[in-house]
């Protein structure tokens, strides 16, 4: 797999007025994709300050500390997905701002694919908070998913950063489309 091409964007939350940038969040991510074709994500069900919003995402996130990038990938995908995977290469790495937050994100992309699935550890403030579901999607289907959650203000950054990623992936996998 050649992924000699990581992609590095730097983007800019124009949804909330910057004021300040406290901290910095550092994020594993990744598209997820079977044998069959399909690509796994979650849906995200939020009612807090970034507002009402039911969203799709890459299954991911935070690194914990002196654990490495790949060990927290595959915690992550555990958790949320329940999903033994294959880590295949690196997409790139999407720094983006929640200004609302005074939030930095380092959010790095891998490509996986799904070797089992067992169950979901997801954390408590994941299934009460956000109320997390798996997605089983195909390509077309996500990206039109991405466009509809895009009505909301935390939807377009989420699908400003994770379009170009699902695009790099499908690149990866179909190199001659």
């Amino acid at each position: 797999m050649d992924n000699k091409l990581e992609i590095r964007l730097e983007l800019q939350d124009t949804e909330w007025d910057f004021e300040y940038t406290d901290h910095d969040r550092k994020i594993v991510r990744a598209v997820v994709f079977d044998e069959h074709g399909y690509y796994y994500f979650v849906r995200v069900m939020r009612d807090d300050h970034f507002g009402k919003a039911a969203l799709i995402e890459t299954s991911g996130g935070g690194v914990e500390k002196d654990e490495s990038l790949t060990d927290a990938l595959k915690r992550e995908l555990s958790e949320e997905l329940g999903a033994e995977v294959q880590i295949l290469c690196k997409i790139g790495v999407v720094d983006d701002y929640y200004n609302l937050i005074h939030r930095h994100n380092i959010n790095n992309y891998y490509l996986c694919k799904v070797l089992s699935f067992g169950e979901t550890h997801m954390m408590r403030d994941e299934i009460e908070d956000f109320h997390i579901s798996t997605l089983k999607m195909t390509y077309d289907e996500a990206l039109r998913e991405y466009e509809k959650c895009a009505d909301t203000k935390l939807g377009r950054l989420i699908a400003n950063r994770e379009v170009p990623i699902l695009k790099r992936a499908k690149e990866l996998l179909f190199p001659n489309m």
